[in-house]
C-alpha cells in the first residue's frame, strides 16, 4: 500500500452482542487513535457464521460513508492459525480474520485490494484477538504506521470458492424479518419456503395484516417479512434456514 488512507470513522461489526467485548475494543481505540469516532455498526452478526455474515457485509457496506474502516469480527477460529487481513473496497476499508468473512467483499468491489497483515503485537491474548490484535492493527491503519503488510488476490482468500448468492438466512432483525444472503436486484423468480410461494411486495403496507412476504430491503437484499407480524415465528425460520427460488 503506497499512502496512508484517509479514514474519518471507525465502525465495529462484530458477533459479540451486548457484552464487555465491543466495550473494551472502543476503549482500546479510543486510547490509541482519539481523535477518529469509533461507533458500533452492529454487534449480532450471525454466531460463529463468517460463511453466513460474509453474504450481508457487502450490503451493509452499500450505503456507508466513505472512509469508513469497519473492524468485523466474527472468528470462531481465534487463536489458531487463521490470517489477519485489511481489504479495500471501494472507497472503504475492512480489518478482520480470513475465514471467509471478506470473501464475497473482495469478490464485488469494483475498486479494491486484499492484503494479509504481518504486523502482531508483542502481547496478545490468545482468544480476544479483536481487542488485542485488530483493533491495534486498525490504529496502526489509520495512523500510517506499519502493518507489514502482503498483497493477495480474492481468489486466495478463504471462502473465494463460495457462490455469489446464497438461499439462506443470514440475519434476523428486532422485528422478526428475514434477510436472506441474495441481492434483490434483477429477482424475478418465485420465492418458496418449504415448498408454499411467497407473494412479493413493495413494502408492508401493500399486504394485509398477518400477510408473509417478501420484498427488496434498504439493504438491497431480499427479506421475508410479515406485516405487523414476526415472520421467524410464523414461518418458522431463522439464520442458517434454507429458502427456495424457483
Amino acid at each position: 500500500m503506497s499512502s496512508q488512507p484517509a479514514i474519518e470513522r471507525i465502525l465495529l461489526a462484530t458477533d459479540f452482542g451486548a457484552d464487555l467485548y465491543v466495550g473494551q475494543m472502543q476503549a482500546r481505540l479510543h486510547a490509541l487513535v482519539p481523535g477518529v469516532p469509533c461507533m458500533g455498526l452492529m454487534q449480532d452478526l450471525p454466531p460463529f457464521r463468517p460463511d453466513l455474515a460474509a453474504y450481508l457485509l457487502p450490503a451493509l457496506l452499500r450505503d456507508l460513508p466513505r472512509d469508513s474502516l469497519v473492524l468485523c469480527v466474527v472468528d470462531p477460529g481465534v487463536g489458531g492459525e487463521r490470517a489477519g487481513l485489511l481489504v479495500r473496497a471501494d472507497g472503504h476499508w475492512l480489518i478482520g480474520p480470513d475465514n471467509g468473512l471478506f470473501a464475497l467483499v473482495a469478490r464485488r468491489a469494483g475498486d479494491g485490494a486484499v492484503w494479509r497483515i504481518g504486523w502482531q503485537p508483542e502481547r496478545m491474548s490468545a482468544s480476544f484477538h479483536g481487542r488485542d490484535w485488530f483493533a491495534p492493527a486498525a490504529a496502526r491503519l489509520v495512523l500510517g504506521e506499519d502493518l507489514e503488510l502482503t498483497p493477495l488476490a480474492p481468489a486466495d482468500l478463504i471462502g473465494a470458492d463460495w457462490s455469489d448468492e446464497r438461499a439462506t438466512i443470514v440475519y434476523v432483525d428486532h422485528f422478526g424479518n428475514l434477510m436472506t444472503g441474495v441481492r434483490a436486484a434483477g429477482a424475478e423468480a418465485v420465492l418458496r419456503v418449504r415448498g408454499q410461494p411467497l407473494p412479493r411486495a413493495r413494502t408492508f403496507c401493500e399486504v394485509e395484516s398477518g400477510q408473509a412476504f417478501w420484498y427488496e430491503n434498504a439493504l438491497g437484499l431480499i427479506e421475508i417479512a410479515v406485516n405487523q407480524g414476526r415472520a421467524d415465528r410464523q414461518l418458522a425460520l431463522g439464520v442458517g434456514d434454507s429458502v427456495e427460488f424457483g
